[in-house]
């Protein structure tokens, strides 16, 4: 039986509590786990020559996070660097904003306030609606952290597309939806190569969704690896225009441990997805 690579699913580590929030401290305490206990955090070329057939490494992780808020940077790139571990972030490249880097909070001095989930994607949408990108610089990451981390090697980036649209929901005729879509991703690898070069083959849906015609799309754009919110651990087998990640909880490194161990285990994994899939 393969070998299987959980893929955790991240968007905020901050003192907020909120959707799709991890406290730093159950952050800090999950990345300690990983650490402690051998696990190797792939790069997104690394776990993409996996699924080509390559071997898959004992207690190998994908850590990724969605978005691109600034609270990635004050709270967990400190700690991705005090343990070594590296992750992906699938970047809204249109919500990235200038400016000098901020503090974070390795640094001991005194960091700048991050908003929940709500209040960011709400200043996200504002943004867009006004062409004005001066609300979003206190929720999402400016492109000088970006570098840092980059350089860092706590985060490599990716397309989480360029305006985070649905596009589905926006437009009804089906060819004036795919040109739409097809414009917003070439803006969002565009970018990407201008800002850190490389245009990336990764992609990771907004909200999760995704059709038949949003996989030709951005295969016809260049991605060959697209990310989704469906539950699932990845294999040798996987589809890559079909990658399943893990929701990761706000909760202490008991449960994370639990997690792991279900997912990281051939067997174990393959019964509880079973399970799950029955249901």
């Amino acid at each position: 039986m393969q070998r299987p690579i959980p893929v955790l699913m991240y968007h905020h580590v901050s003192p907020k509590p909120g959707l799709v929030t991890v406290s730093p401290e159950n952050f800090r305490a999950h990345m300690a786990w990983l650490a402690e206990h051998g696990w190797r955090s792939l790069t997104a070329a690394e776990f993409a020559a996996c699924l080509a057939g390559a071997p898959v490494p004992k207690r190998a992780v994908l850590i990724t996070f969605d978005d691109g808020y600034l609270d990635n940077w004050v709270y967990a790139h400190p700690v991705l660097a005090e343990f070594g571990l590296h992750a992906v972030l699938f970047l809204i490249t249109g919500w990235i904003g200038e400016g000098e880097v901020r503090a974070h909070a390795g640094q001991g001095q005194p960091v700048p306030d991050v908003p929940d989930h709500k209040g960011a994607m709400a200043a996200g949408r504002a943004w867009q609606d006004a062409a004005d990108p001066v609300p979003l610089d206190g929720a999402f990451l400016r492109w000088s952290e970006v570098h840092a981390m980059r350089d860092a090697g706590t985060f490599e980036f990716h397309s989480h597309t360029h305006s985070h649209t649905r596009w589905d929901k926006t437009i009804a005729d089906q060819d004036a939806r795919d040109r739409a879509l097809s414009d917003d991703l070439a803006a969002s690898r565009a970018t990407l190569a201008a800002r850190l070069g490389n245009g990336s083959a990764h992609l990771c849906w907004p909200q999760g969704y995704y059709d038949a015609a949003y996989q030709r799309v951005a295969q016809a754009a260049g991605f060959r690896h697209l990310y989704t919110t469906e539950a699932g651990v990845a294999r040798g087998d996987t589809d890559p225009a079909r990658i399943p990640r893990i929701v990761v909880k706000d909760k202490p490194a008991g449960w994370f441990a639990s997690r792991l161990r279900l997912y990281g285990n051939p067997l174990t994994a393959a019964l509880y997805l079973g399970l799950k899939g029955r249901k």
